[in-house]
């Protein structure tokens, strides 16, 4: 079996592949002060939950966007089940080409989600990612990352509106019934959810203005990450929602690097 980690700023998510079928994951906080053992009891306990054993882990592969805790959780994973995981980055053989300026600061998560975006379409694809930020990563036909866009993830921007104000109150994210909000919270709402699907939408439209080569059809937008069914279905221009779109990357950057499971 193969264990693929995505190693994010607030969550992290594991799969767990038999073949090339995804049979579970989980998402566990990011948590900087964990030691590699706490790590490795946390990754053993999940898989013994899903009927599981560690030793059924034959390759293992990780993206990282937080480097205080690759080394950590690597050395957590080889603990728990005495195989090293491959790391993913810049420099990996990948079959996509990062048509960039700096290739090596391009995250680990905005690879492998454009290689799951072009081994599954096989088309040009803009690939929006919601998380601690909210990234647009932009994918050609052929395989090309032409780059993209990163804003301000949904959670991230309204925690730092109710901290930076005094009278403004934390407030759960579920779209209000109307933009025009009656109450304090519904206006927060409307403003962080009506707001940044607006955004995105626009962002989507000048992407596609700018995409090269004018393209017959308009790339394709899709929605992968935690708060991505929060926001798609306000959406006019995502198309549809991978929620496991991050962990098949890995596993199509497993069999890229050759592992066997």
């Amino acid at each position: 079996m193969l264990l693929a980690l995505d190693i994010g700023n607030t969550e992290t998510t594991i799969g767990l592949f038999q073949r090339h079928q995804l049979c579970g994951s989980w998402r566990l906080t990011t948590t900087p002060s964990r030691t590699p053992d706490e790590w490795g009891s946390a990754i053993t306990a999940y898989l013994a939950q899903a009927g599981h054993s560690t030793q059924e882990v034959r390759a293992a592969i990780l993206a990282s966007v937080v480097p205080q805790v690759t080394l950590t959780i690597a050395e957590a994973v080889e603990i728990a089940t005495t195989v090293r995981p491959v790391i993913v980055d810049g420099r990996s053989p990948l079959p996509i080409r990062l048509d960039v300026a700096e290739p090596l600061t391009v995250g680990a998560d905005r690879i492998v989600n454009t290689l799951a975006a072009a081994q599954l379409f096989k088309a040009d694809t803009i690939v929006v990612d919601f998380g601690t930020a909210t990234t647009f990563d932009c994918i050609t036909a052929d395989g090309r990352f032409i780059g993209g866009v990163i804003m301000p993830g949904i959670r991230t921007a309204a925690d730092e509106l109710v901290r930076k104000t005094a009278k403004l109150p934390a407030t759960e994210l579920s779209p209000p019934p109307h933009v025009i909000g009656k109450r304090t919270e519904e206006c927060i709402r409307s403003g962080v959810l009506f707001g940044t699907t607006d955004a995105v939408d626009g962002l989507i439209r000048r992407i596609r203005a700018e995409w090269p080569g004018q393209p017959a059809s308009a790339p394709r937008a899709i929605a992968t990450g935690g708060l991505a069914g929060l926001i798609a279905p306000l959406s006019q221009e995502i198309e549809s929602v991978h929620p496991d779109l991050t962990l098949t990357g890995l596993q199509f950057a497993a069999t890229a690097l050759r592992l066997t499971w």
